[in-house]
């Protein structure tokens, strides 16, 4: 199984572990079923880029926390892969296309604001955002309530496992 994770810091505002985020990432991933080939961003970037995105993106004005781009929604294609190499009928090769790819961008001067309105750290609120750019990429939604506590419920599982371990 190979899981990669591009991450960038594209900002200087706040600090970013990138190893740390990229670990909860993965782990994420893992827990909700990605098992084979998966390609994903995650980009930390300043208050003008993340504005611009959600402005391009989302119709909205100003920097927001976190914005999830799912780009490969397609099934992987079914039946005979051409040229593959075969010279008749059979199963075809393995194809070497990712299960998943999607960029989550934060950006971390918002995620230190939101830290003090949600009265928790810094790095809580950027955990937080990891594994909901990471449940977004997967499908998952918030826009109803039933959807927005089944996915609330989920990260916190999520968080408990991956970035509030209890140290031996």
């Amino acid at each position: 199984m190979t899981i990669d994770i591009y991450a960038a810091d594209e900002q200087s505002a706040q600090p970013v572990e990138l190893a740390r985020w990229v670990e909860l990432a993965r782990g994420a991933l893992i827990d909700e079923g990605v098992r084979a080939l998966a390609e994903v961003s995650l980009l930390f970037v300043d208050e003008d880029t993340m504005a611009e995105l959600n402005e391009q993106f989302m119709g909205k004005t100003g920097p927001t926390d976190v914005l999830s781009f799912p780009i490969d929604d397609d099934p992987l294609p079914t039946g005979r892969v051409p040229d593959a190499g075969t010279s008749g009928p059979g199963d075809p090769p393995e194809p070497e296309i990712p299960q998943l790819v999607g960029d989550i961008v934060i950006c971390p001067t918002v995620a230190a604001r939101n830290a003090v309105d949600h009265e928790c750290s810094y790095d809580d609120e950027v955990a937080l955002l990891v594994v909901h750019g990471v449940l977004h990429l997967l499908g998952w939604d918030h826009m109803i309530d039933a959807e927005a506590e089944r996915m609330e419920a989920r990260e916190q599982e999520l968080l408990a496992r991956h970035y509030r371990k209890v140290e031996p």
